[in-house]
């Protein structure tokens, strides 16, 4: 079992040496930059470390997903155009999740055909990339999990290559795994590092901070930061609940407020940008988007409420489900619940641990939008979006939505 190991050193001088490490070790590094908080506090690290062993300029990559906040961008200008950053500043058009919407799954960022629409202009700097041709492996519509690997892979020219990425294991359980891992391949037995490919790994040198470490940094040592959070920290948001996302996204429904109340000029923008993004906002912190206690319809069981459910979805969208909820029932079957019958409801904290099935967990996968049922124990990977992006596809094609 993973278990966390203290070290006798401070967070940030243990950051520095394993930046220091990595700039020994490989030919090629570059920094992945999404403009928040961690990576704002890891890039400015390694500028300092790249400095010293006279390694700069520092290579930079970050993709724009065009919905950000206009704090977010003069961050994101004042660290991307100094002379020490060699940038990669890529604002194609990507596929990204839309989770606001029952009819649109996804939503295509810098959209060519919806350029009247777009939530902001398009940066103008010669870092900027936005040529379709820049990139022999880019294919219109990737995804952005699809493209960081192909970029590392072409970035690193065959040689030992090294990104450098900012992710915290205490900041959820999914990153503490994807750090101690015991089954993924690493470099000399590293753990905060990955093999992403053959000769380029990520490392992770800030993946033993908290957020308190990284406004300690910010503050001790006069950083720069995305002032964005300074306005979700005017809003009531904790230190802990202030998160820079793309706002369409699966877990950042309830943020779409936020773009509201902090940059009420932008709000309208995002509103109009995407399919359901206004429903998303009224809705996020309502039973609608499954976020706050149900309270079952009268004269419904949990069972015949997702029945109803089902009925109001897309037929592709129903398909999905029902194919996933025979490998939920098979499943429970061999553990202790033969014959599909399963409990109305049980539990509220088994059910919250999924020890138990019920018809309520499955209403409220149905009600939270959540199309990769990680709440009913799938795996959300790209394989299994892929493949519900193809049932989708298949059916439009058919003319049958």
């Amino acid at each position: 079992m993973a278990t966390k190991q203290y070290l006798e050193k401070d967070v940030y001088s243990a950051a520095s040496e394993r930046i220091a490490y990595v700039f020994d070790e490989f030919e090629k590094v570059y920094v992945s930059f999404s403009g928040g908080k961690d990576s704002s506090v890891l890039l400015q690290l390694v500028l300092k470390v790249a400095k010293e062993k006279d390694k700069l300029p520092v290579t930079v990559l970050h993709i724009d997903f065009e919905a950000w906040y206009s704090a977010t961008v003069k961050h994101l200008t004042e660290m991307m155009i100094q002379p020490e950053v060699n940038a990669y500043w890529v604002c194609l058009p990507m596929n990204l999740r839309n989770s606001v919407s029952v009819f649109d799954s996804q939503w295509q960022c810098w959209d060519p055909t919806k350029k009247e629409k777009w939530v902001r202009e398009m940066p103008n700097y010669p870092c900027v990339i936005s040529d379709e041709k820049y990139f022999p492996f880019w294919r219109y519509g990737m995804e952005f999990e699809e493209f960081i690997i192909h970029f590392g892979k072409w970035f690193s020219e065959g040689k030992k290559t090294a990104c450098l990425v900012a992710i915290r294991s205490n900041e959820s359980l999914n990153r503490f795994r994807t750090i101690k891992n015991m089954r993924k391949e690493t470099y000399h037995g590293l753990g905060f590092s990955t093999k992403i490919h053959e000769n380029v790994y990520n490392f992770y040198p800030i993946y033993d901070w908290t957020t308190e470490d990284i406004w300690t940094a910010v503050g001790k040592y006069g950083l720069k930061y995305n002032k964005v959070y300074d306005l979700m920290y005017m809003q009531g948001k904790t230190i802990h609940e202030c998160r820079l996302c793309q706002p369409y996204g699966d877990d950042q429904r309830k943020g779409l407020e936020l773009f509201r109340v902090c940059e009420p000029e932008t709000w309208a923008k995002v509103v109009d940008r995407v399919s359901g993004a206004n429903y998303g906002n009224l809705y996020a912190n309502t039973l609608l988007m499954g976020t706050r206690k149900k309270v079952l319809p009268e004269g419904h069981t949990w069972e015949t409420y997702t029945a109803f459910l089902l009925e109001t979805l897309p037929r592709y969208e129903k398909e999905w489900y029902l194919v996933k909820l025979k490998v939920f029932f098979e499943w429970w079957a061999k553990h202790g619940y033969p014959d599909w019958v399963i409990p109305d409801e049980g539990e509220r904290k088994a059910e919250a641990n999924r020890d138990i099935p019920s018809w309520r967990r499955i209403a409220e996968v149905i009600l939270k939008n959540d199309k990769l049922c990680k709440h009913l124990s799938f795996a959300g990977t790209k394989g299994q979006f892929m493949k519900y992006k193809e049932l989708r596809e298949r059916y439009e094609q058919e003319g049958n939505t």
